[in-house]
């Protein structure tokens, strides 16, 4: 049903883009900004994400034909790395790299900071754009199942924006045991989603 498929997108791509997990990386690496500025790299970033997640949606099955990768390996290899991303969010491992990532890429040059590290690889990062081709072997060729993805891209992103242009009043009110609490369940929904797509690509192998 498409509306299950819209569900399921939705759920899927905002545990794996996690903007309010993003929002003390956000603030790391937009201090001392201007608040022109930083609303800026955050509309800026929300959109190169965009653009990088609907190209995958595009043309990604197209990509994986022609190297031979057929979606159910695919499954099962996305849902494995996406399982690897949801541990490292419920032991607290991926907000301190990407916290990490933001404060050298502020270092070295903030101009840049919506394409990196923002944008990519926090947004628009390995387990989004793998979450992205998953759901786009789901929806087959129906062309209603594909505009619906990229309309629930096109709206994961305008939340993450949204999140970002409020991350200091989001993040000062979650505090370091909500912005904790929330990454660890977040992790444990994308852990249960990432081995449902292993399921779903053993059954395809061996059906």
């Amino acid at each position: 049903m498409p509306i299950d498929f819209a569900v399921s997108a939705f759920v899927t791509l905002i545990v794996v883009l996690d903007p309010i997990g993003l929002a003390p990386a956000y603030v790391a690496v937009t201090h001392g900004l201007p608040a022109t500025a930083r609303r800026q790299v955050a509309l800026r970033a929300s959109l190169i994400a965009t653009a990088i997640l609907a190209g995958t949606a595009l043309i990604g099955e197209w990509l994986l034909t022609s190297l031979g990768i057929g979606i159910p390996a695919f499954r099962i290899a996305g849902g494995l790395l996406l399982f690897s991303i949801a541990t490292e969010m419920v032991f607290g491992v991926r907000t301190e790299r990407q916290t990490r990532a933001a404060e050298q890429a502020l270092q070295d040059d903030f101009r840049s900071i919506a394409a990196f590290p923002l944008a990519i690889p926090m947004l628009a990062g390995p387990g989004a754009i793998t979450a992205t081709v998953l759901l786009r072997g789901q929806a087959g060729g129906k062309p209603l199942e594909l505009a619906i993805l990229l309309g629930v891209i096109i709206i994961a992103c305008a939340i993450c924006a949204v999140v970002f242009l409020v991350a200091g009043k989001v993040a000062r009110y979650l505090g370091v045991t909500g912005n904790v609490v929330l990454s660890r369940l977040l992790g444990v929904i994308l852990a249960a989603l990432a081995v449902q797509f292993v399921v779903d690509g053993v059954k395809a192998v061996l059906g």
